[in-house]
C-alpha cells in the first residue's frame, strides 16, 4: 500500500466523477481516473490536470491493463463508469446492458482478492414503473416490459445491484449500493437527454424550452456537490457495506414547474414548448409520475441530508442572464 492512501473513480471525467476527484485530491488522496471518454470529458477534470497525485487512464475498465493491481493497491474504488442519460439509453440499448453489466463485473472481480472497499453508483430508474408517492430501499422493484428500451439500463442497474451482493455475501467484497436521484450541478451536459443542462442552456439562448410529456411528472434534484459528500460519508463508515442507499433531495418539482422557475431566474424570454414523448424518444415510451426518494437510512446512517435549495442550484449551475428582473440569490 503506498504511503499515500489511494482511490480508484472510474468515470472520474464524467460529470459526478469529476467533482469527486476533486474533492479527494483537496482531502489529499492519490486519484486514479480510469475513463474511456465515451460520456465523460477530460475538460471537466481542467482544474486538476496538472495536480501530482492525480493519474488519469484514458480506458474502458475492461480494458484497464493493471487495473486488478490498481484496485488491490487502493483504500476503495468508486464505480461511477455506466451507460448514462434517457436519449443514450433509447438509441444506443446493446451499449448500455453491455457497459452496465461487464464493466461493473470486472470491478467487483478486481476487488475480490484485497476485499477493496466498492461504491457501485446505481440509479433511481431500478425503481421502475412504480406509481408510489416516493421510495424506500426496501420496495419491490416493478421493471417494464422488453419492449421497452429505457428498461433495459434499469434492468442492467438492477443486475449490478444483485452481482454487487452477490459478491458482499460470497466473497466478502465491502460494496455499498447507491441509488442516485437526479444529481444536477455545474459541468453536466444535455447531450444525452439531461433535462436541467438542457433548459438552462435553451433559456440562456432564449430558444423553447422543450417539455416532454404533459410536464406534470415530477422528479427531485441533488446538487452535485451534496452528492459527493454523501458518498464520500458512505465509503468511510463501515457500517454501510452490504446495503443499499437512496441519494438525493426531497424537494420536488414538476418538470413544467421547473421550466417556469429556470426561464424566472435565468431571467430569459424563453417560452414553454410541450413535446409528445412519442416524438421526444420512441413509440410506446414509458415515464414515471413521481421520482422522490425517501433518504431517512442514508440520514440514519451519516447525518447527511442535501443543503442545496433548487433555487440555489439553478442559480449556481447558471448564473442570472443580467436582466433587471433575475433575483440574485445567496449561495450556500
Amino acid at each position: 500500500m503506498n504511503a499515500q492512501p489511494q482511490i480508484v473513480v472510474t468515470g472520474g471525467a464524467g460529470f459526478i466523477g469529476s467533482h469527486l476527484v476533486e474533492r479527494l485530491l483537496r482531502e489529499s488522496y492519490r486519484v486514479v481516473v480510469v475513463d474511456d471518454f465515451s460520456t465523460g470529458d477530460v475538460a471537466n477534470l481542467a482544474s486538476v490536470e496538472d495536480h501530482p497525485s492525480l493519474l488519469v487512464l484514458q480506458s474502458r475498465v475492461s480494458e484497464c491493463k493493471g487495473f486488478e493491481a490498481l484496485v488491490e493497491s487502493s483504500e476503495a474504488v468508486f464505480h461511477l463508469a455506466a451507460a448514462v442519460g434517457v436519449e443514450l439509453v433509447v438509441r444506443s440499448p446493446v451499449h448500455t446492458v453491455r457497459t452496465n453489466l461487464g464493466e461493473t463485473e470486472v470491478v467487483l472481480e478486481a476487488a475480490r482478492r484485497q476485499r477493496t472497499p466498492v461504491v457501485l453508483a446505481s440509479t433511481s430508474e431500478v425503481y421502475g414503473r412504480s406509481e408510489k408517492e416516493s421510495f424506500d430501499e426496501r420496495d419491490d422493484l416493478i421493471i417494464g416490459a422488453p419492449y421497452v428500451g429505457r428498461w433495459g439500463y434499469a434492468c442492467s442497474k438492477l443486475m449490478d445491484e444483485f452481482l454487487a451482493m452477490a459478491f458482499f455475501r460470497e466473497a466478502g467484497v465491502p460494496v455499498v449500493i447507491v441509488r442516485l436521484f437526479n444529481t444536477v450541478g455545474p459541468r453536466q451536459t444535455g447531450r444525452y437527454g439531461m433535462v436541467l443542462p438542457r433548459f438552462i442552456e435553451a433559456a440562456k439562448a432564449d430558444r423553447p424550452l422543450r417539455v416532454f410529456g404533459d410536464g406534470h411528472q415530477t422528479r427531485c434534484f441533488c446538487y452535485v456537490q451534496d452528492t459527493v459528500e454523501a458518498l464520500i460519508r458512505l465509503q468511510r463508515d463501515p457500517q454501510a457495506a452490504g446495503e443499499i442507499f437512496n441519494i438525493g433531495s426531497t424537494e420536488e418539482v414538476s418538470i413544467r414547474g421547473l421550466a417556469e422557475r429556470v426561464i424566472q431566474l435565468v431571467g430569459s424570454g424563453s417560452s414553454i414548448e410541450l413535446v409528445p414523448y412519442n416524438e421526444a424518444y420512441e413509440p410506446g415510451f414509458e415515464d414515471m409520475p413521481r421520482r422522490k426518494p425517501i433518504t431517512d437510512k442514508l440520514y440514519r446512517t451519516t447525518g447527511f441530508q442535501p443543503k442545496t435549495t433548487l433555487d440555489e442550484i439553478i442559480a449556481l449551475t447558471a448564473p442570472p442572464l443580467g436582466h433587471s428582473d433575475a433575483p440574485h440569490l445567496p449561495l450556500p
